[in-house]
Formats: structure tokens, C-alpha cells, sequence
């Protein structure tokens, strides 16, 4: 668990290790994660890696 500014993060200490940093932002949408990890190049029609590119 991570406390900071007031919030409270569960993460999984092996995820974290593989990932780190993490940055979390709250936009009107939901949530953006940004890690130090390296999904790929992201679809030009959804903007995500690897979840539903064909």
C-alpha cells in the first residue's frame, strides 16, 4: 500500500517492481495509468497497446 496526497494505492509488489514508476491521473473519463513499462505502439483507433489492436 502507497499513501500519497491523501489517497490510498494497492499495488502488487511484483507489478510495481516491473512496472515503476507509476503515474496515475484522474480525467473526466476515468482513470490514465502511465508506467515505466513498454506496451508498444498504441492503435491509432483507440489509443491503447496490445488490448484491442487486430
Amino acid at each position: 500500500m502507497y499513501e500519497i496526497e491523501g489517497f490510498t494505492y494497492i499495488v502488487d509488489k511484483d507489478f510495481m517492481d516491473k512496472v515503476k514508476p507509476i503515474k496515475i491521473e484522474f480525467l473526466d473519463t476515468g482513470f490514465k495509468l502511465t508506467t515505466g513499462m513498454d506496451l508498444g505502439t498504441p492503435c491509432s483507433s483507440c489509443d491503447t497497446a496490445r488490448s484491442c489492436c487486430s
